[in-house]
């Protein structure tokens, strides 16, 4: 940085500086060196990198086997290192998702900065942009911590953050089916508004999440008396609930008002998307007739691209898909 007569300090105002760097051999000894304040656990860095922090020990995880995605009978395990490329790539977990993972990081910078960053990062920073936490709160994931166990994402990204150690996201095997949308005003932008849900095997909406309000991701709280049979009449009252329900507010990317009518707009799709996905895979048999239109229902058995994955922004369709 130059000072005001143009000689060099020899100091960045953006500097991020770390004094000594650990990697670790146990979560226990992760554990016992995060609980002093100036230390601080890393993953992709990505975001961290950017920041003035000063570091005394930066602790690595990298070498404690936590990168893998493990399947099991009642749920996928997935390491906090794994990252956001080998979500996006990995057959198994998007076999089950009906491929709402993929579809939520997909668009996420590019390559380059997908293979670097990852899912523990994304989880336990609780960012209000993070596509990863909108899909996974849907998705009814837990945050597996080393000392606390594991706790309901919902209510772990809401707790005061504390200095455990976030070794796990575990995701539990659903039946049913799941959808992701977002609205970005250019492809590889942070989102202007994203939503995710999730629909039993009776067609009746398990979750439906709101993120990038522009705060961090949520579940809309639909009264108890509220149907939740996925009907086209009932899709649409839903959505205008949620409209109605969800704080939303302004910044660079859009206004208040934008977004709780994007809340609306893809509240609808991203239902209607959440059947005919299970529908397509038998997850959801017969729940979308007379729901959506048949060339819809062609389009989703096919490669769903576009507005209905997210990729193009817009709040309206021309193909029968708008709401």
């Amino acid at each position: 940085m130059a000072s005001d007569n143009g000689a060099f300090t020899g100091k960045e105002e953006y500097m991020l500086e770390i004094k000594e760097y650990r990697r670790v051999g146990s979560l226990e000894e992760a554990w016992t060196l995060n609980q002093k304040k100036s230390n601080r656990v890393i993953g992709g860095m990505l975001w961290l990198k950017q920041s003035r922090a000063r570091i005394n020990t930066a602790i690595d995880l990298s070498g404690l086997g936590l990168d893998q995605i493990e399947e099991h009978a009642d749920c996928f395990r997935i390491g906090c290192m794994v990252t956001l490329r080998q979500l996006e790539t990995s057959e198994a977990l998007n076999r089950y998702a009906c491929d709402a993972i993929r579809d939520a990081v997909r668009w996420i910078v590019g390559v380059q900065f997908r293979n670097l960053a990852t899912i523990g990062g994304s989880i336990f920073g609780r960012y209000g942009f993070s596509d990863v936490l909108t899909v996974f709160m849907a998705m009814g994931a837990e945050a597996e911590l080393y000392r606390g166990g594991r706790v309901p994402l919902w209510t772990f990204v809401n707790r005061t953050p504390d200095r455990d150690i976030l070794s796990h996201i575990r995701l539990p095997r659903e039946e049913g089916s799941f959808a992701y949308l977002s609205v970005r005003n250019t492809k590889t932008d942070l989102p202007v508004l994203n939503t995710a849900a999730a629909v039993s095997g009776e067609g009746l909406l398990r979750r439906l999440v709101v993120g990038a309000r522009p705060q961090k991701a949520m579940p809309v709280p639909f009264p108890a008396e509220q149907s939740l049979a996925l009907s086209e009449e009932n899709i649409r009252a839903l959505a205008a609930l949620a409209g109605e329900m969800v704080p939303t507010g302004d910044n660079m990317r859009g206004s208040a008002a934008y977004r709780s009518h994007l809340v609306q707009v893809l509240g609808r799709r991203v239902m209607k998307q959440a059947l005919l996905r299970g529908a397509v895979s038998g997850a959801v048999p017969g729940a979308v007739r007379g729901v959506v239109p048949g060339a819809v229902r062609g389009a989703v058995q096919g490669a769903v691209s576009g507005a209905v994955s997210g990729a193009v922004p817009g709040a309206e369709r021309k193909d029968g898909a708008g709401c």
